[in-house]
């Protein structure tokens, strides 16, 4: 035990020491504290120009758009359309020379057996993905209110049928609007943050331990301590390291914000349960185990530190799956595939975490993944130690696939 300190504490130290470690771990926020007060002041200086400001007070212009109604459908145009967004035309052509001219951005055709086919023509001079619906849906209520001679109450009623309808949940847990943009954005956010916060600690291990073989540290370390204490002292050395670079990082922002009388008042159904940091703590402590140890075990293996990052894909290709398939978990969190990603010891770091953030995930799930997660992290300590015993005997042979499982499962 008292080996294993002395080799935790040595690493903590070195890491600390190093120029490029403390830029990346204070020099990042400062960076954006400064660049956060200096958007403050200009601010503070000339209001106006807040972006956000403008945004809202000084909203996209609407261009209108006209209408061909050669079925004669369109008797009267209801009170709540606001005058000259939609403009009638007696034919195609006088439509098509004020698309021409600017005057409209678009046009509608309605043909004469619309109520048949139920298809209209919309014609305009350029197509953008993000208004591509221009006044459609305007239309869209002026039919529908035509169709009904004029009846604006049993349109409303027909567009949303259940709009008065009383919902009483099941549960007291409040249930997300699938149109909000956080139901997509908030599981994708935790995704990313665990996934960069696992792999930047591991990848710290893979760093100290391919530089100490590299410089033929490691065989003079093997001879005090054992395989095992070397490898437990640096895992848990580097994991308070990234855990303390994260707080920086977290504090600062939250710091940031409050100075700035900004906060993220997010609607009850995004807010995230105490259980979830619990969970968190948890899955990040086990997940970055398991990830340190098998770099710890390729910075043992390969010659150098260059071929030793270069071979990272193998050993983190299993925790990007769950950021291929980002968009199956967040839609279908408690699915067949978000369930397996989530109990597989080498995906649930990630994935058990995105569905925890995309809704709700039974106990017993949540429990198992955990127990598998930490059964993997001691299977892959050991065998990560034995690859540690063999370093001398596999020391300056390139790296292979075939190489490295063979020696992670003990047949070196």
């Amino acid at each position: 035990m008292k080996k294993t300190f002395l080799i935790l504490r040595h690493e903590i130290i070195t890491i600390l020491s190093r120029p490029s470690f403390l830029f990346a771990m204070f020099g990042i926020p400062f960076i954006g504290a400064v660049v956060f007060i200096a958007a403050s002041q200009l601010n503070k200086v000339n209001p106006t120009q807040n972006v956000l400001t403008l945004l809202i007070s000084n909203p996209p212009i609407t261009q209108a758009e006209g209408y061909v109604d050669l079925g004669g459908l369109i008797k009267e145009i209801p009170a709540s359309v606001k005058p000259g967004l939609l403009i009638a035309y007696p034919d195609e052509t006088s439509a098509s020379q004020a698309l021409a001219k600017g005057e409209i951005s678009a046009y509608y055709i309605i043909p004469k057996n619309y109520i048949q086919s139920g298809e209209i023509t919309n014609i305009r001079s350029n197509f953008n993905p993000l208004t591509g619906s221009g006044q459609s849906y305007l239309l869209e209520w002026i039919l529908r209110v035509n169709l009904l001679k004029g009846n604006t109450q049993l349109a409303t009623l027909v567009s949303d049928p259940t709009q008065n309808a009383k919902k009483v949940p099941l549960s007291p847990t409040p249930q997300r609007d699938e149109s909000n943009m956080l139901t997509f954005f908030l599981p994708y956010g935790v995704t990313m943050l665990f996934y960069i916060i696992i792999l930047s600690a591991a990848s710290l291990l893979l760093s100290s331990v391919a530089k100490e073989k590299e410089n033929r540290m490691m065989e003079i370390l093997l001879v005090s301590v054992t395989p095992r204490q070397l490898l437990t002292g640096k895992i848990v050395a580097l994991g308070l390291v990234g855990l303390l670079q994260t707080i920086v990082w977290v504090g600062t922002g939250r710091i940031l914000l409050a100075r700035g009388g900004t906060t993220f008042n997010l609607p009850i159904a995004f807010q995230l349960p105490a259980s979830f940091l619990v969970w968190g703590v948890i899955f990040f402590l086990l997940g970055y185990a398991v990830y340190a140890s098998l770099m710890a075990g390729l910075g043992a293996l390969v010659p150098n530190l260059r071929e030793a990052t270069q071979a990272t894909i193998v050993v983190i290709f299993p925790l990007i799956i769950p950021i291929f398939l980002l968009s199956i978990l967040i839609n279908d969190p408690n699915g067949p595939i978000a369930t397996i990603l989530s109990l597989f010891p080498l995906t649930a770091p990630v994935a058990m975490m995105t569905r925890l953030s995309a809704g709700s995930v039974p106990l017993w799930q949540t429990s198992l993944s955990a127990i598998l997660l930490a059964g993997t992290a001691l299977l892959v300590v050991r065998s990560v130690a034995r690859m540690f015993r063999a370093q001398t005997i596999l020391s300056g042979q390139p790296f292979s696939r075939k190489l490295f499982f063979s020696a992670l499962l003990g047949r070196q």
